[in-house]
């Protein structure tokens, strides 16, 4: 199995400290490690730096190679623009097929934490031998506890193997996000998964899929195999990239899924989408580390990200997330921090772009 760590994205829903510069993937909310570092030493754990991918763009690409110096330049798959995760996924298994077409390859999201990371690692291995074994497209999956918006959900049927160490089911129908009122039909009835993804393959039946499936992101990805190697990669891949329409990989997955299994995953699975479920979680672990510059007076539940000689009062106020950046300042109510994006909008239609 060959992991790779995709890092794609700004993290808009978490500005003003989430930059374009800087994405969110990279900052160390978490302690010391950023998001990117956390998972890259969890993959560690089984794997050497020389075994370990990584995907992004050319200026993203000089930031992971600080955050982690020991990964080959040559373990580096560089997109030329960003095209959503159909063409991404696609280029991935192109590139891997000039190295091992028949090697299974997993995705690895740098925005989510998996604990404990000793679980997240007996899944690539328990991926790694069901795909070698049968040859099915693997996804994962958690069983949600209340209705989300925003995300896919998968309905299970029967458990592959009672004998393997993880549950791992066939799955039975891919329900997309709008389907609200189909989905939460399911809800106590059936094995209904939230999707979480960690897509697993190998190249040569990803790349089959995409040739079945969507022609127009194959025959690119076909040009940029040939290219690869000969002196005219770099030129031929902007070309042939630049063609793929920009949609998502379900697009396909939904389809091949049909006969693939889901893996109802045995860690914890924390989405750092927005501000809001970075406070949950530092409410639930209870890390937010006290700080003698914050001041709180009949406050409750409120996180902040403050520069060292920033000083901060709160009083009465409940559920906040204060970021001050010095050129920035954010003051939102936890429960609407999904829309931060809307300020990110705002800032681009005025051409505020030193803010981005």
């Amino acid at each position: 199995m060959k992991p790779l760590i995709l890092c794609g994205g700004v993290g808009t829903k978490m500005w003003p400290l989430s930059r374009s510069k800087l994405p969110k993937h990279f900052l160390p909310l978490l302690g010391e490690k950023s998001l990117f570092q956390l998972n890259y030493q969890a993959l560690r754990l089984k794997f050497q730096a020389k075994d370990i991918y990584i995907q992004t763009n050319a200026v993203q690409a000089e930031i992971a190679r600080r955050q982690v110096p020991e990964v080959p330049k040559k373990n580096y798959f560089i997109e030329p623009e960003m095209r959503n995760h159909g063409p991404a996924t696609g280029f991935a298994a192109a590139k891997f097929f000039k190295i091992d077409p028949d090697e299974p390859f997993i995705l690895v999201q740098t925005d989510i934490l998996r604990e404990p990371a000793e679980e997240f690692v007996k899944m690539i291995e328990e991926f790694d031998f069901l795909i070698k074994r049968g040859g099915k497209l693997m996804t994962g999956g958690i069983e949600p506890k209340y209705y989300a918006e925003g995300v896919d959900y998968l309905l299970a049927g029967e458990r592959v193997d009672q004998k393997r160490p993880m549950a791992i089911y066939r799955m039975k129908k891919w329900l997309w996000r709008d389907k609200k009122d189909e989905i939460k039909s399911y809800f106590g009835k059936k094995k209904l998964f939230l999707h979480a993804n960690h897509y697993a393959w190998t190249p040569r039946l990803l790349l089959d899929s995409y040739k079945r499936r969507a022609p127009e992101w194959y025959l690119p990805l076909e040009k940029m195999i040939a290219a690869f190697g000969t002196g005219k990669e770099e030129e031929v891949v902007a070309e042939e990239y630049a063609k793929m329409p920009a949609e998502p990989i379900e697009k396909v997955t939904q389809f091949e899924l049909e006969n693939g299994y889901v893996a109802e995953l045995n860690f914890d699975w924390i989405d750092f989408g927005t501000w809001g479920s970075l406070g949950n979680y530092i409410k639930s672990k209870k890390t937010e580390v006290s700080n003698d510059n914050v001041l709180q007076i009949g406050a409750e539940g409120c996180c902040y990200r403050l520069p060292k000689e920033k000083f901060l009062a709160l009083i009465g106020v409940k559920d906040l997330f204060i970021v001050d950046t010095g050129d920035a300042l954010l003051v939102c109510s936890q429960d609407q921090s999904g829309r931060v994006k809307e300020v990110v909008d705002h800032l681009k239609n005025t051409k505020r772009d030193n803010l981005l």
